[in-house]
């Protein structure tokens, strides 16, 4: 199966294609969305929603695993993510392909095998299990990822789900 793991966000958005088999994982191509702090935001969006429609184009995936929207200071920096991830998500429902969000400590549980896990403990994972030689950068790649490994080690059962939902017994 092929995945593609977002981290969404609208100054860098991490992705991160990965082919799931039998249990082992190939990165198949992996990177960062950046657009110009200077743009104006509906630029951003635009670059952003151009962007990931063509990594779907590109790669054809399978399933979609993007983080949950998580607020933590800076209210004013949720909005513009929460806007960001609406492009990205319409980007992956006008090419049907199915949404599954995760929880940080999701991410964390499922890669690390401890939702407590730091990032540096969560991206060292993200590389050993990946094969990689060093962890990607910049972060938001590597968190990508790690969403995408989180999507394969929980999918049998989601992805069911999802396809009796919108398709019937399977």
């Amino acid at each position: 199966m092929r995945v593609l793991g977002i981290d969404p966000g609208y100054a860098i958005v991490g992705w991160g294609v990965l082919e799931h088999e039998a249990g082992r994982f190939a990165p198949v191509d992996f990177g960062a969305v950046c657009t110009p702090a200077e743009a104006p935001f509906e630029n951003r969006l635009q670059q952003v929603y151009e962007e990931i429609s063509r990594i779907i184009t590109v790669h054809r995936p399978q399933a979609l695993a993007i983080e949950k929207l998580f607020y933590q200071h800076n209210q004013t920096t949720v909005i513009g993510v929460a806007e960001a991830r609406g492009v990205i998500l319409l980007a992956a429902a006008q090419a049907g392909i199915p949404i599954f969000e995760y929880t940080p400590m999701q991410v964390k549980q499922a890669v690390t095998g401890y939702g407590k896990a730091t990032k540096k403990q969560m991206q060292e994972m993200t590389r050993m299990l990946l094969h990689l030689t060093a962890v990607p950068k910049p972060d938001d790649t590597a968190d990508a990822l790690a969403l995408a490994i989180t999507f394969c080690h929980v999918s049998q059962s989601q992805l069911a789900r999802y396809l009796r939902q919108t398709r019937g017994p399977i």
